[in-house]
Parts: structure tokens; sequence; C-alpha cells
């Protein structure tokens, strides 16, 4: 069974989605016409504005309207949608992508030499206009994606201090508590985080007795869910409700993730003197109310070097975590809706230790390319439902068909994902490394999908517009 809801794209992929948006005016001023179509002129807008080219602002309004004339015509004949996207909204974003860079090799007047002394060097200014992809994408990384090692550390303090008050607060007040040593997990830790670090978790290890618990996989259940696991109490007969300090969490026979989650919400989130900490530690703490999840913010404001001040957030969610070999649940009722005693198992750890054991061994760059990715995601609008889930199972499967991995193949390792990931998207699935039968497109919306797979199209013959 395949936990998906697949949707036949068509023979022509792509091309018929968008065929189909555009085949009447009708549909073209729909939200999913209006929304695709508007990805490709904000992209055109925006590489105009960045050229400079204030003067020809009424050359350029004119052929946005004659390209809007073209689509319109186009309605009523099928051999022009077909040439729809590539004969009108590609034309334009080739034609400013190749604009920006002719203005970036034409040599500045005198003037403005004069002016940018101690500025950048005309050396540099030359350099851009010779950038090949695959330097485009390193300094992308270096400039967009990479976080500074201090940044880095500031967050891991911070949260460590929290997790010391946390852990401090709940050996005081349930001494009784079976816990593990609280620690930081996730992407933070990993060094997998891009554009800032904003976010973290903090694993909250729970001791079961290994004879009165068993973990039964998602399959074994009633639920059939390969990432739905429960946590069945045994042994009743010989060892009864009340041996175990969990039991007062049972629910049905289970231990239920979602009593556990209540539980420690109102021990932490609505218990623990925030304000006092804040000031002890010199930040605005305070839990986010109203979800499913326990998280908390922490709002730290940095001088300048003037008057005023940048704010910063950073979250930190709290995560239960149930441990057994290389098994790792977690009580996520956000992911487990509605089966309150389902837990979450946890693909993270396998996926990032295996894209780590890969580029050990070969000196390879899927990491930096998942970065890069991500960023890429995180920072267009289009993009912006792919999480990073799909992106590393997207790398794992592309690493056992192709052994080159080093930096020097990037260039060829980043379009080769661009085209994978629009042949995920035709077919609708994409499915985990580790658990085939779960798709991790499984989440998106219709519309979703046609505006990735539109931008991702456009990227096949223009990959730079990637990385404004």
């Amino acid at each position: 069974m395949y936990f998906q809801s697949t949707r036949r794209r068509g023979e022509d992929g792509i091309t018929v989605v968008i065929n189909f948006l555009l085949s009447n005016a009708r549909l073209v001023l729909g939200v999913g016409g209006a929304a695709i179509l508007g990805i490709a002129t904000l992209a055109v807008k925006r590489l105009i504005e960045r050229a400079g080219r204030a003067a020809e602002e009424e050359k350029v309004e004119q052929k946005m309207v004659e390209s809007w004339e073209e689509i319109s015509r186009a309605s009523s004949s099928p051999t022009l949608l077909r040439r729809g996207i590539e004969g009108v909204v590609l034309q334009h974003v080739s034609t400013a992508t190749k604009q920006q860079r002719g203005d970036l090799c034409q040599e500045p007047p005198a003037s403005c030499l004069e002016g940018q002394r101690g500025a950048e060097p005309e050396s540099k200014r030359l350099l851009l206009c010779a950038l090949t992809l695959q330097e485009r994408l390193l300094q992308f990384y270096h400039t967009r994606a990479a976080l500074s090692p201090e940044e880095v550390q500031k967050a891991e303090a911070m949260a460590l201090d929290i997790c010391t008050e946390i852990q401090g607060f709940l050996r005081c007040r349930h001494p009784d508590m079976p816990l593990g040593e609280m620690n930081l997990g996730g992407s933070l830790l990993d060094s997998l985080q891009v554009l800032s670090a904003d976010h973290t978790c903090l694993l909250v290890p729970l001791q079961l007795e290994s004879s009165l618990w068993r973990l039964v996989p998602g399959e074994e259940t009633l639920l059939t869910h390969p990432l739905h696991w429960m946590v069945r109490r045994v042994n009743l007969e010989y060892f009864p409700r009340g041996q175990s300090y969990w039991d007062r969490h049972l629910v049905g026979g289970y231990l239920s993730s979602e009593a556990l989650v209540s539980m420690l919400s109102k021990s932490v989130m609505e218990t623990m003197n925030w304000p006092s900490i804040s000031s002890t530690m010199d930040c605005v703490v305070r839990p986010v109310l109203g979800g499913a999840d326990l998280r908390l913010e922490i709002q730290v404001s940095s001088a300048t070097g003037g008057d005023g001040c940048v704010d910063s957030d950073l979250f930190i969610s709290m995560l239960p975590v149930l441990r057994e070999g290389d098994v790792a649940l977690t009580a996520q009722p956000e992911l487990t809706c509605p089966w309150g005693n389902a837990w979450h198992l946890s693909l993270y750890p396998w996926e990032t230790q295996r894209l780590t054991q890969l580029d050990l061994a070969d000196d390879g760059c899927r990491r930096l390319l998942l970065k890069i990715l991500k960023s890429i995601c995180r920072l267009n609008p289009a993009l912006r439902p792919l999480e990073s889930a799909p992106l590393a199972n997207l790398l794992l499967h592309l690493s056992d068909s192709e052994s080159d991995w080093s930096e020097s193949s990037l260039e060829a390792r980043f379009q080769q994902c661009i085209t994978e990931l629009i042949g995920y998207l035709e077919q609708g699935a994409l499915h985990s490394y580790f658990k085939p039968a779960v798709n991790l497109l499984n989440g998106l919306t219709e519309d979703q999908v046609d505006q990735m797979g539109f931008m991702l199209y456009c990227a096949v013959s223009e990959p730079e517009i990637l990385l404004m």
C-alpha cells in the first residue's frame, strides 16, 4: 500500500498542465493561472529592476503588454499553446538575464568610478559577468546559504541555556519522572541549517522499562501506516497498571503521545516562570501557545552600532523521544493526528547519517547541494512548500545512479536535481528512500505542484533564475 494521492499529470507532463491553465481567458485570470504566470512576470520584473534599466521602463511595459496579448491569442490555438511558455515567458526570462549580464560587463562612467573608490573594484565587476553556473552555485552557497560559525554558536548556547532551565525545572517538579539527559538535535546541530539560525529541537528522552513496553511498527498496527508506530503496554498480568510511571498516560493499552504532550504543555509551557528566565538570560523567552506542538520563542535584541537594534527570533521545539536501537519515535500529534496514541517514526537521523556517510566515502558534495536546494526553496515562494525531507531523499535516490559527487560536478548534479524534481512532480510521488511506501509529496496541493513545476520548468533552460 502506498500512502500517497497519486495523480496522472498527463502524457505531456507540465506542458499539458500549462496548456490547460491557458486554454481560455477565464482560467488565465483564475487563481492557479494567475499564481503560476505571476511567478514568471515577477521574475522578469525583478531581473529588469536589478539591471538598473529605469530609463526603459516604458519599453518594458510595452513588451509585457505584448506578451499577454500573445498568450491571449494563443488560447484559441493548440499549436500556439504548446509554445506559449517557451516562446513568451522563457523568452523574457532569458532576455532579462542576458541584459543583466551585459550591464555587469559594461564599464561604468568615469564620474562613477571616481565616486566608487574604496567600494567594489572594477576587476570584481568584470568577474561577475564571467561567472559560470558552477561558480554562481558556490557563490550562492557562501553568501546566502551557509551560516557563520558565530551565529551557530550563539544559537546553540542560547538553546542549551533553555535546555538546562527546563531540565532543572522538571527534575524539581517531577523528581520521579524517568527522563534521560536532554540534548539538542536537528539541522542546526548537524550543520544543515540555512539562511539563519532560527530553529532547533530540544530532545527529551523518555526511559521505558523494556519488560513493560513494546514499540510496535506501523505496519503491524491497525493504522497500517509505516511512520505511525504505537507503544504497547505488555505483561499486565504480571505487572499491573501502576508499576510504570508512564502508565498514567495509557489510553486503550497504549502510551498516548497526545496525553504526554498535553502533560508537558501544562507542566512546562504553562507553569514555568518565563519572565524571570527572560530577565536572567537578557532576552525574551515565551511559549508559543495554541498549537499541537511544544514550542518556545526566544527574541534577542542586538545593537547595530547606532541607536537602533535588530530583533532575531529563535524557535525551540520540545520533542519527547523514545529510542530502541536505531529507531527513534517522537511525540508529534501534529504529524500523527487524528490518532492520539500514535508516535511518529523519525527518518531524519537515517537520512542525515546516510548523506554524511556517502560524502565521507567519496569526498562528495551532497550535503552542500542539499543546503543550496533548501535555501532556494525557502527564498522562492513557488518552491517554499518543498521541505528538507523530499530534497534529502531526492539526493539519496540520485546517489544510487550517479557516482561522481565531487565538487567539480556540482553544476551537473544541480541541473539533474531540477530535472528529477520535475519528473517526480509529474508522477505526483517521491517515495522515501528508507520507507518506499511513504510518498513525500503527499501533503502538496495541485496548485502548489503546478506552481513548482512551472518554476522548475523555467529553470531547466535558465537555472540562474533560482539563484537571484
